[in-house]
C-alpha cells in the first residue's frame, strides 16, 4: 500500500527483521507513524559535522574526524557548541520499495538540540533511501544547553513510507473541506501555511528565549527544571518582536491544527526569502495530533525559531512555516494522544517536558 507506514506495520517490520536492534524494543517505542531511535553506549566527539558520502562508511569518517571517545554507560555530558556522533541501537534492512526519513523528537527540538540521522553511503541528513541495509547514527549538536545523556535515550525518530504519499494543494484543499485542518481560512501553497501568534488572548507573553549561560539539562528528568533558570520571557504589546541573530526562541502558531487519523504531516521551512530565520527543527506531526476525538482539540504548533545573520522583525500572523501532509498507508492502531503518553496533545505555548509548567 502507498503511504506512510503506521504503527502496526512498523511492528511487522520489527518482527520480520527489516528493523532490528541490539537490545529488546521497548513499550512505547513504536509511535502512531514513526519509531523512536535509541542512543547506544558510546559517543564520538568530532571536529565537524559530516556525511558519509557514496560508498563510504560512517565508521571510516569517524576515524578521520574524531577527537575523543566518550563512554555513555554511566551518563555523560554533551557540551553546548560541540558535535558528536552516536551509533544508535537500531539498524535497518529496508525492502526495495520502502524509504525512510528521520527527524528530531519534539522535546529534542524544543531544547535546540540539533539531532540528525546519518547512514553509510549517505549524501543527505535524515534521508534513508529505499533498500538501505546497515547501521544508523545520530549526529548531535547541542546549540543552547549542554545535556546529560545515557544509552537508550530517544532523541530522534524515523518514519517509513512506501511510494509517493504527499498531498498536492488540490488534495489538501479537499481534505480541509472534508475535515478542517485549521480553525481559520487555510493558506495553501505547497503545503498548509503556519503563522505566528504574537497577540495572545490574554496577557502579553508570546514566547521564550534561551538564556546563553545555563546549567546542564539531564534528559531523564521530566517536569523538573525551573524555566526561569534557562529561559527569558518574550513579551509583546503590539504584535511584534525583533529576533536577535544567534538567539533561539520558542513561539507558538496562531492556528489550531488538526492531523486526521488518515494522514501524517511534517513541518517544513516556508521560504528562505521571507526572513533570516529557521522554524521548527522537530518536524513530525502524528495522526491524531489536534484531533478532537483523541483529546487534542485546539492544539497549536510550537515553533522553534533561530535567527541567523541579521535582526529580523517578526509580526503577528506572519507565515513562518508550512505543514506538508501525507497519506497513511492505513489508519494507525493508536492515535497520538489516545491511549499512549503524548506530552504535547492539546498544547499551546509550551516548553519541553523537562521544565516545570
Amino acid at each position: 500500500m502507498t503511504g506512510v507506514i503506521p504503527s502496526q506495520q512498523i511492528q511487522n517490520m520489527i518482527d520480520s527483521g527489516a528493523i532490528a536492534a541490539n537490545t529488546e524494543f521497548l513499550d512505547g517505542q513504536v509511535q502512531p507513524a514513526s519509531l523512536d531511535l535509541r542512543l547506544g553506549t558510546v559517543a564520538y566527539r568530532v571536529r565537524a559535522s559530516f556525511l558519509a558520502g557514496h560508498g563510504r562508511k560512517v565508521t571510516d569518517r569517524i576515524d578521520e574526524f574524531k577527537m575523543h571517545e566518550i563512554d555513555l554507560t554511566s551518563g555523560a555530558v554533551l557540551e553546548k557548541g560541540c558535535v558528536y556522533v552516536v551509533p544508535l541501537m537500531e539498524r535497518l534492512a529496508l525492502p526495495d520499495d520502502v524509504q525512510a526519513v528521520a527527524n528530531a523528537k519534539s522535546s529534542t527540538g524544543r531544547l535546540d538540540l540539533l539531532t540528525r540521522a546519518i547512514t553509510d553511503g549517505g549524501t543527505e541528513f535524515d534521508r534513508i533511501p529505499t533498500g538501505y541495509a546497515g547501521p544508523l547514527y545520530a549526529e548531535i549538536c547541542p546549540r543552547s544547553f549542554s545535556v546529560l545523556v545515557r544509552p537508550g535515550m530517544r532523541l530522534n525518530q524515523i518514519r517509513f513510507r512506501e511510494g509517493q504519499a504527499v498531498l498536492d494543494d488540490d488534495a489538501l484543499r479537499a481534505l480541509h473541506d472534508d475535515s478542517p485542518l485549521v480553525d481559520c481560512p487555510p493558506v495553501i501553497d505547497e503545503g498548509l501555511g503556519f503563522s505566528v501568534d504574537l497577540k495572545p488572548d490574554s496577557g502579553d507573553l508570546v514566547g521564550y528565549r534561551a538564556k546563553p549561560h545555563t546549567g546542564v539539562i539531564d534528559l531523564d528528568l521530566i517536569d523538573h527544571y525551573d524555566p526561569a533558570e534557562f529561559w527569558e520571557d518574550v513579551r509583546s504589546i503590539n504584535g511584534r518582536i525583533i529576533l536577535d541573530p544567534g538567539a533561539f526562541y520558542i513561539l507558538v502558531s496562531r492556528e489550531a491544527v488538526t492531523i486526521p487519523p488518515s494522514h501524517a504531516a511534517e513541518m517544513a521551512p516556508y521560504l528562505a526569502m521571507v526572513g533570516e530565520f529557521r522554524v521548527h527543527y522537530a518536524g513530525f506531526f502524528d495522526p491524531g495530533f489536534g484531533y478532537a476525538l483523541a483529546g487534542g482539540a485546539g492544539a497549536r504548533g510550537v515553533l522553534e525559531v533561530r535567527c541567523h545573520e541579521a535582526p529580523f522583525v517578526l509580526e503577528h500572523g506572519q507565515i513562518v512555516g508550512r505543514l506538508v501532509y501525507e497519506r497513511m498507508a492505513e489508519i494507525p492502531a493508536q492515535l497520538y494522544g489516545q491511549g499512549i503518553k503524548s506530552n504535547y496533545q492539546g498544547q499551546g505555548l509550551k516548553l519541553a517536558k523537562h521544565f516545570r509548567s
